[in-house]
Protein backbone atom coordinates (compact mmCIF):
# COMPACT_ATOMS: atom_id res chain seq x y z
CA UNK A 1 0.00 0.00 0.00
CA UNK A 2 0.97 3.88 -0.40
CA UNK A 3 0.27 5.26 3.13
CA UNK A 4 1.26 8.58 4.20
CA UNK A 5 1.51 9.63 7.67
CA UNK A 6 1.01 13.23 9.29
CA UNK A 7 3.12 14.09 12.26
CA UNK A 8 6.82 13.77 12.57
CA UNK A 9 6.77 12.73 16.31
CA UNK A 10 8.06 9.50 17.71
CA UNK A 11 4.48 7.99 17.05
CA UNK A 12 4.25 8.93 13.57
CA UNK A 13 8.11 7.75 13.12
CA UNK A 14 7.49 4.23 14.38
CA UNK A 15 4.46 4.05 12.53
CA UNK A 16 6.63 4.57 9.56
CA UNK A 17 9.04 2.16 10.58
CA UNK A 18 7.02 -0.21 11.10
CA UNK A 19 4.83 0.01 8.04
CA UNK A 20 7.84 -0.27 5.98
CA UNK A 21 8.92 -3.10 7.38
CA UNK A 22 5.95 -4.76 6.73
CA UNK A 23 6.99 -3.59 2.98
CA UNK A 24 4.48 -0.62 2.57
CA UNK A 25 5.46 2.62 0.54
CA UNK A 26 5.62 5.13 3.53
CA UNK A 27 5.58 9.26 3.35
CA UNK A 28 5.67 11.15 5.90
CA UNK A 29 4.67 14.85 6.40
CA UNK A 30 6.03 17.16 9.50
CA UNK A 31 4.94 20.79 9.75
CA UNK A 32 8.20 21.84 11.04
CA UNK A 33 11.37 19.67 11.61
CA UNK A 34 11.31 16.19 13.04
CA UNK A 35 11.59 15.16 16.88
CA UNK A 36 11.13 18.89 17.46
CA UNK A 37 7.97 19.39 19.47
CA UNK A 38 5.75 17.09 22.09
CA UNK A 39 8.54 14.48 21.21
CA UNK A 40 11.08 16.15 22.30
CA UNK A 41 9.97 17.84 25.34
CA UNK A 42 9.89 14.46 27.63
CA UNK A 43 11.17 14.12 31.33
CA UNK A 44 13.75 11.67 29.06
CA UNK A 45 12.18 8.93 31.23
CA UNK A 46 10.73 5.61 29.39
CA UNK A 47 8.52 4.16 31.87
CA UNK A 48 5.22 2.71 33.17
CA UNK A 49 3.91 5.84 34.81
CA UNK A 50 3.66 4.86 38.60
CA UNK A 51 1.16 7.61 38.86
CA UNK A 52 -1.20 6.19 36.56
CA UNK A 53 -1.58 3.04 38.71
CA UNK A 54 -4.21 5.29 41.24
CA UNK A 55 -6.65 6.30 38.14
CA UNK A 56 -6.39 2.77 37.23
CA UNK A 57 -4.54 2.52 34.10
CA UNK A 58 -3.37 -0.90 34.36
CA UNK A 59 -2.83 -1.42 30.82
CA UNK A 60 -1.46 1.27 30.31
CA UNK A 61 1.34 0.68 32.95
CA UNK A 62 1.89 -3.25 31.63
CA UNK A 63 2.33 -1.94 28.09
CA UNK A 64 4.94 0.85 28.87
CA UNK A 65 6.61 -0.59 31.09
CA UNK A 66 7.36 -4.42 28.91
CA UNK A 67 8.16 -1.33 26.01
CA UNK A 68 10.13 0.14 28.73
CA UNK A 69 12.48 -3.18 28.37
CA UNK A 70 12.04 -3.76 24.84
CA UNK A 71 13.72 -0.16 24.46
CA UNK A 72 16.40 -0.72 26.84
CA UNK A 73 17.41 -4.39 24.98
CA UNK A 74 16.89 -2.66 21.29
CA UNK A 75 18.86 0.50 21.64
CA UNK A 76 21.03 0.05 25.02
CA UNK A 77 23.39 3.13 23.70
CA UNK A 78 20.68 5.62 23.84
CA UNK A 79 18.83 4.40 27.04
CA UNK A 80 19.91 2.93 30.23
CA UNK A 81 18.46 2.01 33.55
CA UNK A 82 17.93 4.73 36.42
CA UNK A 83 17.22 3.81 39.70
CA UNK A 84 14.62 6.42 41.41
CA UNK A 85 14.65 7.18 45.14
CA UNK A 86 10.92 8.12 46.05
CA UNK A 87 10.97 9.01 49.42
CA UNK A 88 8.62 8.50 52.39
CA UNK A 89 7.88 12.08 54.40
CA UNK A 90 5.18 12.22 56.97
CA UNK A 91 3.55 14.78 55.59
CA UNK A 92 3.47 13.27 52.39
CA UNK A 93 0.02 12.34 50.72
CA UNK A 94 0.68 8.28 50.62
CA UNK A 95 1.51 5.85 53.47
CA UNK A 96 3.89 3.48 53.31
CA UNK A 97 1.20 0.71 53.05
CA UNK A 98 0.16 2.50 50.00
CA UNK A 99 3.36 3.07 48.17
CA UNK A 100 4.50 -0.91 48.83
CA UNK A 101 1.37 -1.79 47.24
CA UNK A 102 1.79 0.58 44.04
CA UNK A 103 5.33 -0.62 43.95
CA UNK A 104 4.72 -4.02 44.22
CA UNK A 105 2.21 -3.97 41.45
CA UNK A 106 3.98 -1.88 39.24
CA UNK A 107 6.44 -4.75 39.73
CA UNK A 108 4.37 -6.97 38.81
CA UNK A 109 3.07 -5.70 35.54
CA UNK A 110 6.52 -5.32 34.55
CA UNK A 111 6.40 -9.09 34.36
CA UNK A 112 10.17 -10.73 33.86
CA UNK A 113 11.70 -7.29 33.83
CA UNK A 114 15.59 -6.96 33.12
CA UNK A 115 15.37 -4.24 36.11
CA UNK A 116 15.20 -4.83 39.51
CA UNK A 117 12.43 -5.02 41.86
CA UNK A 118 11.34 -2.31 43.96
CA UNK A 119 12.69 -2.05 47.55
CA UNK A 120 12.28 -0.06 50.91
CA UNK A 121 15.33 1.61 52.40
CA UNK A 122 15.28 3.32 55.89
CA UNK A 123 15.98 6.80 56.43
CA UNK A 124 19.58 6.40 56.96
CA UNK A 125 19.95 4.56 53.54
CA UNK A 126 18.03 7.14 51.58
CA UNK A 127 20.36 10.23 53.24
CA UNK A 128 22.95 8.16 52.33
CA UNK A 129 22.17 8.26 48.60
CA UNK A 130 21.20 11.58 49.11
CA UNK A 131 22.55 13.55 51.96
CA UNK A 132 21.11 16.95 50.58
CA UNK A 133 17.47 15.99 51.69
CA UNK A 134 15.99 17.33 54.55
CA UNK A 135 15.50 14.82 57.26
CA UNK A 136 12.95 16.00 59.33
CA UNK A 137 10.00 14.01 59.11
CA UNK A 138 11.57 11.50 56.85
CA UNK A 139 10.79 8.14 57.30
CA UNK A 140 12.78 5.99 54.38
CA UNK A 141 11.98 5.72 50.50
CA UNK A 142 11.22 3.08 48.24
CA UNK A 143 13.66 2.59 45.56
CA UNK A 144 12.40 1.51 41.72
CA UNK A 145 13.89 1.51 38.59
CA UNK A 146 12.68 2.97 35.22
CA UNK A 147 14.64 4.05 32.36
CA UNK A 148 16.41 7.13 30.73
CA UNK A 149 16.88 8.05 27.53
CA UNK A 150 17.80 11.02 24.80
CA UNK A 151 14.66 11.54 23.16
CA UNK A 152 15.40 13.19 20.47
CA UNK A 153 18.75 10.99 19.51
CA UNK A 154 16.76 8.23 19.93
CA UNK A 155 13.99 9.47 17.61
CA UNK A 156 16.42 10.51 15.18
CA UNK A 157 17.67 6.94 15.18
CA UNK A 158 14.10 5.61 14.58
CA UNK A 159 13.75 8.11 11.71
CA UNK A 160 17.05 6.50 9.94
CA UNK A 161 15.76 3.23 10.24
CA UNK A 162 12.74 4.31 8.62
CA UNK A 163 14.38 6.07 5.55
CA UNK A 164 16.72 3.55 5.35
CA UNK A 165 13.88 0.75 4.73
CA UNK A 166 12.36 3.59 1.80
CA UNK A 167 10.12 6.06 4.16
CA UNK A 168 10.19 9.38 2.30
CA UNK A 169 10.13 11.60 4.86
CA UNK A 170 9.05 15.54 4.17
CA UNK A 171 9.70 18.03 6.37
CA UNK A 172 8.53 21.62 6.48
CA UNK A 173 5.10 20.20 5.15
CA UNK A 174 2.18 21.76 6.40
CA UNK A 175 -0.83 19.41 5.84
CA UNK A 176 -3.82 21.70 4.95
CA UNK A 177 -6.53 18.77 5.07
CA UNK A 178 -6.93 15.38 4.69
CA UNK A 179 -10.19 13.12 3.67
CA UNK A 180 -11.65 9.99 4.32
CA UNK A 181 -10.50 9.16 0.46
CA UNK A 182 -7.19 9.34 1.36
CA UNK A 183 -6.81 12.60 -0.21
CA UNK A 184 -4.09 14.84 1.69
CA UNK A 185 -3.65 18.56 0.59
CA UNK A 186 -1.05 20.67 1.97
CA UNK A 187 -0.74 24.33 2.89
CA UNK A 188 0.91 24.85 -0.92
CA UNK A 189 -1.95 23.63 -2.45
CA UNK A 190 -0.23 20.18 -3.59
CA UNK A 191 -2.71 17.05 -3.29
CA UNK A 192 -0.97 13.71 -2.84
CA UNK A 193 -3.47 10.54 -3.57
CA UNK A 194 -2.89 7.63 -1.07
CA UNK A 195 -4.26 4.02 -0.52
CA UNK A 196 -4.33 4.74 3.57
CA UNK A 197 -3.72 7.91 5.93
CA UNK A 198 -2.53 8.22 9.29
CA UNK A 199 -3.45 11.56 11.29
CA UNK A 200 -0.54 11.09 13.77
CA UNK A 201 0.03 14.21 14.77
CA UNK A 202 -0.42 14.52 18.81
CA UNK A 203 -1.62 17.65 20.14
CA UNK A 204 -2.46 18.77 16.25
CA UNK A 205 -4.89 15.41 15.38
CA UNK A 206 -7.76 16.83 16.59
CA UNK A 207 -7.70 20.18 14.57
CA UNK A 208 -6.61 18.78 11.66
CA UNK A 209 -9.64 16.73 11.62
CA UNK A 210 -11.77 20.06 11.92
CA UNK A 211 -10.28 21.85 9.50
CA UNK A 212 -11.22 18.99 7.10
CA UNK A 213 -14.51 19.17 8.53
CA UNK A 214 -14.87 15.65 9.99
CA UNK A 215 -16.35 15.28 13.38
CA UNK A 216 -14.17 14.05 15.94
CA UNK A 217 -15.21 11.40 18.25
CA UNK A 218 -12.95 12.02 21.01
CA UNK A 219 -11.18 15.24 22.46
CA UNK A 220 -7.74 16.33 23.78
CA UNK A 221 -7.23 17.77 26.42
CA UNK A 222 -3.98 19.64 25.82
CA UNK A 223 -1.68 20.17 29.09
CA UNK A 224 1.10 21.41 28.82
CA UNK A 225 4.32 20.18 31.09
CA UNK A 226 7.57 22.11 31.55
CA UNK A 227 10.44 21.53 32.57
CA UNK A 228 13.91 22.90 34.39
CA UNK A 229 17.56 22.38 33.44
CA UNK A 230 19.70 23.29 36.43
CA UNK A 231 23.41 23.68 36.79
CA UNK A 232 24.04 21.46 39.52
CA UNK A 233 24.62 18.12 39.63
CA UNK A 234 22.06 15.38 40.48
CA UNK A 235 23.68 12.81 42.94
CA UNK A 236 20.58 10.33 42.74
CA UNK A 237 16.90 10.38 40.84
CA UNK A 238 14.09 11.37 42.72
CA UNK A 239 9.97 11.40 42.73
CA UNK A 240 8.64 13.62 45.50
CA UNK A 241 5.41 15.05 46.24
CA UNK A 242 4.91 18.79 45.17
CA UNK A 243 3.64 19.90 48.80
CA UNK A 244 0.29 20.39 49.92
CA UNK A 245 -0.58 18.48 46.80
CA UNK A 246 -1.16 14.63 45.49
CA UNK A 247 1.08 15.72 42.21
CA UNK A 248 4.71 14.08 41.43
CA UNK A 249 7.57 15.63 40.15
CA UNK A 250 11.30 14.41 39.24
CA UNK A 251 14.64 15.70 39.52
CA UNK A 252 16.67 13.82 37.16
CA UNK A 253 20.41 13.58 36.50
CA UNK A 254 20.60 15.21 32.94
CA UNK A 255 23.91 15.36 30.65
CA UNK A 256 26.00 16.14 34.02
CA UNK A 257 23.28 18.90 35.18
CA UNK A 258 19.60 18.16 36.62
CA UNK A 259 16.39 18.12 35.39
CA UNK A 260 13.26 19.05 37.28
CA UNK A 261 10.08 18.42 36.36
CA UNK A 262 7.29 18.70 35.10
CA UNK A 263 4.41 20.42 35.57
CA UNK A 264 0.21 20.38 34.56
CA UNK A 265 -1.28 23.72 33.02
CA UNK A 266 -3.97 23.57 30.27
CA UNK A 267 -3.63 24.84 27.07
CA UNK A 268 -5.35 25.67 23.76
CA UNK A 269 -3.56 24.52 20.34
CA UNK A 270 -3.20 28.18 19.42
CA UNK A 271 -1.35 29.54 22.36
CA UNK A 272 2.38 29.42 22.81
CA UNK A 273 3.90 26.53 24.36
CA UNK A 274 6.99 28.12 26.84
CA UNK A 275 7.78 27.47 30.12
CA UNK A 276 6.34 30.53 32.31
CA UNK A 277 7.75 32.69 35.74
CA UNK A 278 4.66 31.54 37.17
CA UNK A 279 6.40 27.57 36.41
CA UNK A 280 10.09 27.77 37.22
CA UNK A 281 8.97 29.34 40.33
CA UNK A 282 5.90 26.57 40.94
CA UNK A 283 8.95 23.52 40.56
CA UNK A 284 11.62 26.01 42.14
CA UNK A 285 10.14 26.03 45.19
CA UNK A 286 8.40 22.13 44.93
CA UNK A 287 12.56 21.33 45.18
CA UNK A 288 13.50 23.33 47.70
CA UNK A 289 11.09 22.09 50.28
CA UNK A 290 12.66 18.86 50.40
CA UNK A 291 17.06 20.19 49.71
CA UNK A 292 18.71 21.90 52.43
CA UNK A 293 20.22 23.57 49.50
CA UNK A 294 18.31 25.81 47.99
CA UNK A 295 17.49 26.92 44.02
CA UNK A 296 17.03 30.24 42.70
CA UNK A 297 15.25 31.54 39.21
CA UNK A 298 18.93 32.52 38.55
CA UNK A 299 20.57 28.54 39.03
CA UNK A 300 17.99 28.10 35.74
CA UNK A 301 20.05 27.28 32.81
CA UNK A 302 17.57 26.31 30.15
CA UNK A 303 13.66 25.56 30.05
CA UNK A 304 11.18 23.59 27.75
CA UNK A 305 7.99 23.00 27.32
CA UNK A 306 5.71 20.45 25.43
CA UNK A 307 1.47 19.88 25.22
CA UNK A 308 0.78 16.84 26.42
CA UNK A 309 -2.58 15.24 24.23
CA UNK A 310 -4.64 13.50 26.97
CA UNK A 311 -7.45 11.85 26.02
CA UNK A 312 -11.10 11.97 26.90
CA UNK A 313 -14.49 11.22 25.21
CA UNK A 314 -16.94 13.74 24.21
CA UNK A 315 -19.20 11.56 26.35
CA UNK A 316 -17.59 12.35 29.19
CA UNK A 317 -14.79 15.07 29.35
CA UNK A 318 -13.43 15.11 32.68
CA UNK A 319 -11.56 11.19 32.53
CA UNK A 320 -8.51 12.53 30.95
CA UNK A 321 -5.90 9.84 30.00
CA UNK A 322 -2.43 8.67 28.92
CA UNK A 323 -4.10 6.10 26.74
CA UNK A 324 -4.76 6.42 23.39
CA UNK A 325 -7.49 5.84 20.96
CA UNK A 326 -8.43 5.56 16.97
CA UNK A 327 -10.63 7.01 14.80
CA UNK A 328 -11.45 4.94 11.40
CA UNK A 329 -13.29 6.96 8.77
CA UNK A 330 -13.24 5.15 5.47
CA UNK A 331 -8.86 5.54 4.58
CA UNK A 332 -7.91 7.49 7.16
CA UNK A 333 -7.18 6.87 10.53
CA UNK A 334 -6.65 9.26 13.32
CA UNK A 335 -4.43 8.52 16.47
CA UNK A 336 -5.74 9.91 19.68
CA UNK A 337 -3.11 10.23 22.72
CA UNK A 338 -0.16 7.87 22.86
CA UNK A 339 3.24 8.11 24.91
CA UNK A 340 6.56 7.87 24.15
CA UNK A 341 7.10 4.94 25.90
CA UNK A 342 4.43 3.17 23.84
CA UNK A 343 5.04 4.25 20.59
CA UNK A 344 6.32 0.93 18.93
CA UNK A 345 3.31 -0.86 20.83
CA UNK A 346 1.18 1.83 19.21
CA UNK A 347 2.73 1.52 15.44
CA UNK A 348 1.63 -2.67 15.88
CA UNK A 349 -1.52 -1.90 16.56
CA UNK A 350 -2.17 0.33 13.68
CA UNK A 351 -0.21 -2.46 11.39
CA UNK A 352 -2.38 -5.51 12.66
CA UNK A 353 -5.28 -3.79 13.23
CA UNK A 354 -6.20 -1.66 10.29
CA UNK A 355 -3.39 -1.59 7.94
CA UNK A 356 -2.86 -5.22 7.42
CA UNK A 357 -6.04 -6.96 8.85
Amino acid sequence: MHIGIVGGGINGLCAAWALAQDGHQVKLFERDSIMQATSRASSKLLHGGIRYLETGQFRLVREALRERDEWLSIMPGLTNSLPIIYPKYTAGKRSRLMLGIGFGLYDRLAGASILPAAEWLDRNAVLHHLPELQSKGLEGGYCYYDAQMDDYLLGQWVAKQSVELGVKIREDSMVKSVSPAGRLTLADGTEHQFDRILNIAGPWAEKLLEKSGIQSKFHLDLVQGSHLIVDRLCQHALILEIPGESRIFFVLPWQRKMLIGTTEVRRKINEEVVCSETEKQYLINAYNHYHISHLSITDIKETFAGLRPLLSSRANPSKASREYAFQQDQHLLTVFGGKWTTSRALARKITSKYIDA
